[in-house]
C-alpha cells in the first residue's frame, strides 16, 4: 500500500520543554491507524505539528511523498490533510449548514451541495437541524458536525484528535460507529484516542506513544492483546 503520511524523527518543544522527542510512524492508503497513549504523552502536539499548527523543532513530515514541514494549515487542507481538532472547534454562531460550507472553503467545484447531502446521510441528526446554530447543540452533535465539516474538504488523510472526549457512553458508541463507517468508505484515518481499547478494536495498525516517543507499534489486534498495553492502557 502507498504511504500517504510519514513522520520521521519528529521533535516538538514548548519553550524549554520537549513534548515530542523523535517520533516516527506512517499511515498507508486505506488504513485506519490508531495512536494511543496516556494524557500528556504528546499525541495532540504531534497532530498539531503535522498540520502546521505547532512549529517543528527537528525531523520531517512527508505527505503524498513530499516534505510538508513548515507549511501552513491552509496549504495542507488544500492538499487533503485535514484534522478534526480536540474540542471540536465548531463555529458556534453559524448554522450547521454554514459550518459544513466552511469545510468546503478550499474547494471551487460544483459538487459541494451534493457532498453536504452525503454528510447528512452519514449524520441524519445534522440534517434534521441543518439551520440550527452549532453553539446550541450537544457536545456529541458538535463532534458529528466537526467530523462532517472535515469530510467536506474531501480529505486524503483524516486526522481525528480525541473524538470521544467528554461524550456520553451512548454518543461515544455512535462516534466510533461513524469512524468505522468512514474508514469503510475508503477514507484513510489517523485516530488519536485515549480510549485505547476502542481505538485498537477499530484500527488496522497502532502506535503507542509514551513521554513524547513512539515506544511500540504493530498490528492493532496484536497490540490489543499485548500484556504491556493491557496493563498500561486497558486497566488490566
Amino acid at each position: 500500500m502507498t504511504t500517504l503520511l510519514k513522520v520521521n524523527g519528529l521533535k516538538v518543544a514548548y519553550g524549554g520543554i520537549q513534548a515530542v522527542k523523535g517520533a516516527s510512524f506512517e499511515v498507508r492508503e486505506g488504513e485506519l491507524v490508531s495512536l494511543i497513549g496516556a494524557n500528556g504523552a504528546g499525541k495532540t502536539t504531534t497532530l498539531k505539528a503535522i498540520t502546521g499548527l505547532q512549529p517543528v523543532g527537528a525531523g520531517d513530515i512527508e505527505f503524498l511523498g513530499r516534505s510538508v514541514k513548515g507549511q501552513g494549515s491552509w496549504e495542507l487542507v488544500k492538499q487533503g490533510l485535514v484534522m478534526v481538532p480536540e474540542g471540536r472547534g465548531t463555529f458556534t454562531r453559524m448554522s450547521i449548514t454554514e459550518n459544513l460550507l466552511m469545510g468546503a472553503f478550499v474547494r471551487n467545484d460544483k459538487e459541494i451541495n451534493a457532498d453536504i447531502e452525503k454528510v447528512f446521510g452519514i449524520f441524519p441528526r445534522l440534517k434534521e437541524r441543518r439551520n440550527q446554530l452549532a453553539g446550541t447543540m450537544s457536545g456529541g452533535e458538535q463532534q458529528m458536525l466537526a467530523m462532517g465539516r472535515a469530510l467536506m474538504a474531501r480529505p486524503k488523510v483524516l486526522l481525528l484528535d480525541e473524538p470521544s472526549m467528554g461524550l456520553s457512553p451512548i454518543m461515544v458508541d455512535k462516534i466510533f460507529e461513524v469512524v468505522a463507517d468512514i474508514a469503510k468508505q475508503g477514507v484513510t484515518i489517523l485516530l488519536v484516542e485515549q480510549n485505547a481499547s476502542r481505538a485498537l478494536q477499530l484500527a488496522n495498525r497502532g502506535y503507542v506513544m509514551e513521554s513524547g516517543e513512539v515506544t511500540m507499534s504493530g498490528e492493532a489486534a496484536a497490540l490489543l492483546n499485548d500484556p504491556k498495553v493491557r496493563a498500561a492502557y486497558l486497566g488490566e
